[in-house]
């Protein structure tokens, strides 16, 4: 079985199981890591803004998988990988419901596990994703976050450990 990078951006489910199967085959192989992002109810506790109902996630078409492709460029440079996935979905989701998937696999736990967090880290700041809360009698678009531009910093220095 040969190395197998891969980046899809789909409005359909995927299955986790089915993704992280086709990077454990190789006899090469010693770590698998996955992250799975799911939506949830985002219930603010001590009143605050009702829960959400959905997020409705938008991208730009070929713009979002030319960055993925980047990315996983970059994370192959740094991290001896033999394989990555990363899946990432649009359109209206609901609490409980995945929106993103990151698989990596290496001979190593070790670049498994930075190339994840890596990718993760990088998707969530870089990637032209634009998410939109439904909740009951309110809602709106959701502003980029300080922590998450913070996590991506860390890997601008050239840094190959979480």
């Amino acid at each position: 079985m040969g190395a197998s990078f891969t980046v899809r951006v789909q409005a359909e489910p995927f299955d986790t199981a089915t993704e992280i199967a086709a990077l454990s085959g190789d006899g090469d192989v010693g770590a698998v890591v996955s992250f799975s992002g799911l939506c949830r109810a985002d219930k603010h506790e001590g009143g605050g803004n009702a829960p959400l109902s959905a997020l409705v996630l938008e991208h730009y078409p070929g713009m979002a998988e030319a960055e993925m492709e980047r990315l996983m460029k970059e994370a192959r440079a740094r991290w001896p990988l033999l394989g990555a996935r990363i899946v990432h979905r649009y359109g209206r989701i609901a609490p409980g419901e995945q929106i993103v998937l990151v698989v990596t696999s290496s001979s190593h736990r070790e670049a498994a596990f930075s190339a994840a967090a890596f990718l993760m880290d990088w998707l969530k700041t870089s990637a032209p994703f634009w998410k939109k809360e439904e909740r009951a009698g309110e809602g709106g678009w959701v502003a980029a976050k300080e922590t998450d531009d913070q996590a991506a910093e860390r890997w601008k220095g050239g840094e190959t450990d979480i």
